[in-house]
């Protein structure tokens, strides 16, 4: 089995276990580079970073209510990210919101299930 070369990966989720959980799980194989941010507004700041990929949870407004959520802050990521891989995270299952992200550039849109954190590092 081939592994993929260290990335620079941004996770931009609220729920701090599961940002965790999965920078532990990223990091068990290869040594990527991986930032934290609770939502889209911290991240922002850091866009200059110019990661390889952004993982970014649909709902983004637990810890900070008027944050924005998933889909807007790929809009405005993908504006200034244009090589950046997008992969969106969420408990969704609706078919459509999967093809809203995917209509505003991400390329995945993995449900958050047991299998979440290896679908992720297969598509990294």
């Amino acid at each position: 089995m081939e592994f993929s070369k260290p990335k620079k990966i941004f996770i931009v989720d609220d729920d701090e276990m599961l940002t965790e959980a999965l920078s532990d799980y990223l990091t068990r194989k290869v040594a990527h580079n991986i930032s934290v941010f609770s939502t889209g507004e911290d991240c922002m700041q850091h866009l200059s970073e110019n990661p390889d990929v952004i993982i970014l949870d649909f709902y983004l407004n637990s810890v900070k209510k008027d944050a924005a959520n998933g889909l807007e802050v790929l809009e405005a990521f993908r504006k200034h990210l244009p090589n950046t891989r997008f992969i969106m995270l969420s408990s969704q299952e609706s078919y459509a919101t999967a093809a809203r992200t995917i209509q505003k550039g991400a390329e995945q849109y993995v449900i958050k299930d047991d299998d979440a954190f290896r679908k992720i590092a297969d598509l990294i």
